[in-house]
């Protein structure tokens, strides 16, 4: 299965783990995901939130 990454150094979609941990955000299952690899993180970290806010 092929992986993708997002460079965010460049912000170019990656086919495999091609730059540095530092530069890259993932791995995606489809090039698609990849492209928008920022707002998918910030949808998981809003998740993340409202889980942590119920546990209080």
């Amino acid at each position: 299965m092929t992986e993708w990454w997002f460079n965010t150094r460049t912000g170019e979609v990656e086919e495999g783990p091609q730059s540095l941990w530092m530069d890259r955000l993932g791995p995606f299952e489809s090039y698609a995901d990849a492209a928008r690899a920022n707002e998918i993180i910030a949808e998981r970290a809003k998740q993340w939130a409202q889980e942590d806010d119920e546990d209080f």
